[in-house]
């Protein structure tokens, strides 16, 4: 962790981590570098091609029961998105980690029809947390109010 996340430790974090891997049914282990918009700025712009920091990477492992693979996670855009829709800068990580295991566990939200985002909506709700990533994405912005309300009351 090379920033911190008010409410969330490194034990903490890779406790939940686990959880999600357990529930995922994703063998291997998974590392998770918690970091700054500047250093997710670099791997985007180095592994994906984008000039821009990123909320969340995921690097799958070529061999899965052994080590699934890297998350990389900006502390700075977690908190930013967390802050409009009234929820932690703590569970915003949670749901980055929910969101990039699932990536390492081979969904992906831009080309399975919905699977991804029906898994994410499905773990999220086990694991009480509030509004998840592909949820949001499909919404209208000017909707933020309720996006508010409706992760408080989906807990």
């Amino acid at each position: 962790m090379r920033r911190r996340v008010p409410g969330l430790g490194a034990l903490s974090l890779a406790r939940f981590a686990s959880r999600v891997r357990e529930a995922v049914r994703l063998p291997g282990a998974v590392n998770i570098l918690v970091s700054d918009d500047r250093e997710l700025r670099k791997l985007n712009r180095q592994f994906r091609g984008k000039n821009h920091p990123t909320d969340v990477l995921s690097f799958p492992a070529n061999d899965v029961n052994k080590f699934a693979g890297d998350l990389a996670i900006s502390v700075q855009m977690a908190a930013r998105n967390a802050r409009p829709l009234g929820h932690s800068t703590a569970d915003e990580v949670k749901i980055l980690v929910l969101h990039g295991v699932l990536h390492l566990a081979g969904y992906d939200h831009e080309r399975d029809n919905g699977r991804m985002a029906r898994k994410e909506q499905q773990l999220r709700r086990r694991l009480g947390l509030p509004l998840g990533l592909i949820e949001r994405a499909s919404r209208p912005q000017k909707s933020l109010f309720a996006l508010r309300r409706r992760s408080r009351t989906s807990r």
